[in-house]
């Protein structure tokens, strides 16, 4: 059965054969005298800094200097016969047959260092991103909603709502909505327990929201869906199967109804097209003719740090 898969850092649906590790890129394979898949990501690199950037992965075996930049990485030899490059939020790893000399390794180096250093920095780039939208499981916290900050209140006296828990809205300054998530549990509940009280009441809301989405654009592409799986998956925001199955990532709760939607439609129009051609994007642009600016949103999304 066929699968498309939509990538949480590109559209370009990711080769099955092997693993995909979370927030992990990998480049065209080297091979002489031919190239592997065009590269997913065109942007240039960062402008030099005073300093020159180091990366370095925890396992670093071998070092070089690519783009001005002094990366530390981990080689590793096996039974394979093109050399390969990952990246990921631990640095670059590099996969080489075993008879590979040294020098041919720096080769294949040189040869894709714009896209190295690029894609480093992007994953140093997304690293901090989650950091930052680390969220601290407390009275106060706040969790987005459909690209709303939403504050988490605990309120044992709370009962109404599935699993007790309510969202309620208030208007302290005039157009500006303050949304409050009741949640009925003690000031004395653990960080674990609000987690997965708030995750339990976003599961839900997702599953109505998607469902009604999928309902709304399934008759504009003139397909018919059979069934929706939440993912929790680190590296996808959806995927599409031949049987008409559609899985989508629940944390896409978080971000703005828009790009929910270009998800759903990206997804529904697998259903027509199982790849990513001139007529799927044919497909999709005739329900949503602004898809690529919100693709491009979609882009710069990070998933919350759970």
């Amino acid at each position: 059965m066929r699968q498309l898969l939509l990538d949480l850092f590109g559209d370009t649906a990711q080769p099955l054969d092997t693993p995909a590790n979370q927030g992990e890129q990998r480049a065209p394979q080297h091979s002489n005298p031919k190239h592997g898949a065009h590269d997913r990501w065109d942007s240039p690199p960062p402008a030099p800094t005073h300093a020159p950037p180091r990366f370095t992965h925890p396992r670093a075996n071998r070092a070089i200097v690519l783009d001005g930049a002094h990366i530390a990485y981990h080689l590793r030899r096996g039974q394979r016969r093109t050399i390969g490059f990952t990246v990921d939020t631990g640095g670059l790893t590099v996969s080489a047959p075993r008879w590979s000399a040294p020098a041919e390794i720096d080769a294949a180096l040189r040869e894709k260092q714009r896209w190295i250093v690029t894609k480093l920095n992007q994953a140093r780039q997304r690293h901090e991103r989650l950091q930052a939208m680390r969220i601290v499981w407390q009275e106060g916290a706040s969790v987005p909603f459909l690209g709303q900050p939403v504050i988490l209140h605990l309120d044992a006296r709370q009962r109404h709502g599935p699993g007790g828990a309510v969202l309620t809205s208030a208007n302290p300054s005039p157009g500006v909505p303050c949304l409050t998530l009741r949640l009925g549990l003690p000031h004395s509940a653990s960080p674990e327990q609000l987690r997965e009280a708030t995750q339990a009441w976003l599961m839900r809301q997702a599953r109505r929201v998607f469902t009604a989405r999928l309902d709304h654009f399934a008759p504009q592409l003139g397909v018919r869906w059979q069934r929706l799986g939440l993912s929790s998956a680190g590296t996808r925001w959806g995927s599409a199967s031949a049987d008409g199955a559609i899985r989508l990532n629940w944390r896409l709760i978080h971000l703005r109804e828009p790009v929910i939607d270009y998800v759903v439609v990206h997804e529904l129009a697998h259903l027509h097209e199982m790849n990513h051609g001139p007529r799927f994007w044919q497909h999709v642009q005739a329900v949503l003719p602004d898809y690529a600016d919100r693709r491009n949103e979609l882009r710069n999304q990070s998933a919350s740090n759970w």
